[in-house]
């Protein structure tokens, strides 16, 4: 059976004129980057959809392709080879040869934001393509959000109330419909060094999805 495609934004994106603009401007200070819209890595048939916030300035925003380039894709990536849902060898770009087996890569807000915080009204609007990209996912069973914002976006891509599910690190969330929605601390530079999040706690969470999808 064929899977359905997904159409995200259009790579000059204007729906967000505050981001529209963020990327004006980088096209100017970073000529090299990537700068436009970053979109999903991974097959639209996987049966795990990992949801992050939106692309850093100089990771995906740089290669266009998700958690490349920055610290964060140093932990997940790695991350996903370990437990068997990528294969080949991360190498914070998006030539690398990384193939992901059984998970799709996305992003709650999909240009990158100023200060690396969308406000409430870009994630609203960009709400509407996650809804799309779950809705063409007909073999999802499971959904991580990386963080709080993620977790939020994707219960209102669902229809469902924030307030019914709660985000906490490691928790996991059986949904109407059967789908799973597993949150985690977000795997950025500032939560490691904080402490926050720790490589064990990170992998505590892709093991119980292994076993669960397995």
């Amino acid at each position: 059976m064929t899977q359905p495609s997904f159409c995200g934004p259009p790579l000059d994106c204007a729906l967000c004129p505050r981001l529209a603009a963020f990327h004006d401007a980088n096209r100017i200070a970073y000529p090299s980057f990537h700068n436009a819209r970053v979109a999903p890595f991974g097959a639209v048939g996987a049966p795990l959809l990992i949801v992050g916030l939106a692309p850093g300035l100089k990771g995906a925003n740089q290669t266009g392709r998700p958690f490349t380039g920055d610290y964060a894709g140093d932990l997940l990536y790695p991350t996903l080879i370990k437990f068997g849902f990528a294969r080949g060898r991360f190498g914070r770009r998006p030539d690398d040869g990384l193939e992901l087996t059984g998970c799709r890569v996305t992003n709650a807000v999909r240009c990158v934001p100023p200060q690396n915080k969308p406000t409430t009204e870009e994630i609203r609007t960009c709400g509407q393509f996650l809804k799309s990209e779950i809705e063409s996912m007909t073999n999802l069973r499971a959904v991580l959000a990386l963080g709080g914002i993620a977790h939020g976006a994707v219960l209102s891509a669902l229809g469902q109330r924030k307030s019914a599910y709660k985000f906490s690190h490691g928790a996991q969330h059986g949904l109407p419909g059967g789908l799973l929605l597993a949150d985690s601390y977000h795997c950025s530079r500032y939560n490691t060094n904080t402490k926050r999040l720790s490589t064990e706690m990170f992998e505590n969470v892709f093991a119980e999805l292994r076993a669960r999808l397995s």
